[in-house]
C-alpha cells in the first residue's frame, strides 16, 4: 500500500505564491490609501453663493453648515453675499469661473437661461457645479453625471405645507388671505404658489400681492406697504409669505396696523432670530424649515465628493416641515447655535 508523498518543493511553491499575493495585495491598498490620502491633503477651493448678507438670519445657519464642511475636509471656501440681487449673483458667477475654482455651488435664482452658457463654460473648464435653495433643473440633468446636485426643498410642496398649516390654525371657508411674494420671476413663486393652492384648496378668497426689487433687498420697506394693505382690507384674515426676511418683519406690520397676536394668521419661511421670537410670541403660526445648515453643507460636500471621489450630483431634499409654537422650544437651542 503506497503513501501519499507531498513534495517539499510543492509546499514551498505555494507558500511563495501566496507571500506573493499578499504582497501584490498590500502594494495595492497601499497605492490606493496614499492616492485617496493624497487627494484629501490637497487643498480644495470652492466659491459659495450663501444668499443674502453675512449673519442675517436667513443666510447664517446656511453659511455655517458651508464653512464646517470646508473645516472638515480642507477646503478654502470663499463666501459670497448678493441680498439676493439676481445680476450680483450672476457677477459673482462669472468673478468665481475666472478664479477657476475647483468648484463653484450656485443659487438658482436667476433662472437657467442666465446660468446656461456660464455653467457650459466652467464645466468646460473642468470646474465642478452645483446648485443649492433654488433649483435648476434642466442644468441638473445635464451635467449630473459631473457632480451637478441640488440641496434644497421641494419648494413647492413646502409652500403648499405652509399654507395648510396655515388653515389649521383656524382658517376657514370664505375668509380674505394675501399671499405677499415675488411673483414676477418664476423660479422665485414656486414656493409663494404653494401656499396660494393650498389657501385656495381650502376655500379661501386669495390675492396676491408682488414684492418689489427694492423690497428684496431692504425688507424694511414691506412694513408700510403691507400696514396700508391691512388698512384697505380690514377683514383680512391671513398673510402668506415664503420670503425669509418678509416672514420676520410680519409682527412689525402687524403692530403697525394695531393688531395682537393671532388677530391675523401668518405663514412664512426660515428660522430667523425674530422670526423664532415671532412664532413664541404667537404672531406668526407655521414658518417652513427648509434646514439652510444644510443647504451650506451638502454642496460644498458635493463638490469634495465629486472632485475626490467621483460621486455624481445627489438631489437632496432638505425641506422637512414646519416651525410652530408648538415645537419651536425643542429646536430654539440649535437655531441659537446657528444650526437649524
Amino acid at each position: 500500500m503506497s503513501r501519499a508523498v507531498v513534495h517539499p518543493v510543492t509546499q514551498t511553491e505555494d507558500s511563495v505564491r501566496k507571500s506573493i499575493w499578499l504582497i501584490l495585495a498590500s502594494a495595492l491598498f497601499g497605492a490606493l490609501f496614499s492616492t485617496q490620502a493624497s487627494a484629501a491633503d490637497k487643498q480644495l477651493v470652492i466659491y459659495m453663493q450663501c444668499g443674502g448678507t453675512q449673519g442675517d438670519g436667513a443666510t447664517l445657519a446656511r453659511t455655517n453648515g458651508a464653512r464646517a464642511a470646508a473645516a472638515a475636509n480642507n477646503v478654502k471656501l470663499i463666501e459670497q453675499y448678493s441680498k439676493w440681487d439676481q445680476q450680483t449673483m450672476i457677477d459673482q458667477f462669472k468673478q468665481a469661473l475666472a478664479a477657476k475654482p475647483d468648484g463653484i455651488a450656485i443659487m438658482g435664482h436667476p433662472g437657467e437661461p442666465a446660468f446656461a452658457a456660464l455653467v457650459d463654460q466652467a464645466e468646460k473648464d473642468g470646474i465642478i457645479i452645483t446648485s443649492g435653495n433654488n433649483p435648476l433643473p434642466g442644468l441638473e440633468a445635464k451635467y449630473q453625471s459631473k457632480g451637478f446636485g441640488y440641496a434644497g426643498a421641494d419648494l413647492y410642496q413646502g409652500g403648499f405645507l405652509t399654507g395648510q398649516a396655515m388653515v389649521k390654525a383656524g382658517l376657514k371657508q370664505g375668509d380674505k388671505a394675501l399671499v405677499y411674494d415675488i411673483w414676477h420671476q418664476e423660479g422665485r413663486s414656486r414656493s409663494s404658489q404653494g401656499v396660494y393652492d393650498a389657501l385656495t384648496k381650502a376655500g379661501l378668497q386669495v390675492e396676491k400681492l408682488d414684492v418689489s426689487a427694492a423690497v428684496d433687498s431692504d425688507t424694511s420697506l414691506a412694513i408700510p406697504i403691507l400696514t396700508a394693505y391691512l388698512q384697505a382690507h380690514p377683514d383680512l384674515k391671513a398673510i402668506g409669505t415664503q420670503h425669509g426676511s418678509i416672514t420676520a418683519i410680519l409682527p412689525k406690520v402687524l403692530q403697525a396696523a394695531g393688531k395682537k397676536p393671532g388677530d391675523i394668521i401668518c405663514g412664512g419661511i426660515d428660522l430667523s432670530p425674530a422670526t423664532v421670537s415671532a412664532i413664541q410670541g404667537g404672531w406668526i403660526t407655521a414658518s417652513f424649515d427648509q434646514v439652510l445648515y444644510l443647504q451650506g453643507y451638502l454642496p460644498v460636500m458635493q463638490i469634495v465628493w465629486t472632485k475626490r471621489y467621483l460621486i455624481p450630483g445627489l438631489h437632496i431634499d432638505t425641506g422637512v416641515g414646519t416651525a410652530t409654537p408648538q415645537n419651536i422650544g425643542t429646536i430654539k437651542p440649535l437655531i441659537d447655535q446657528g444650526i437649524r
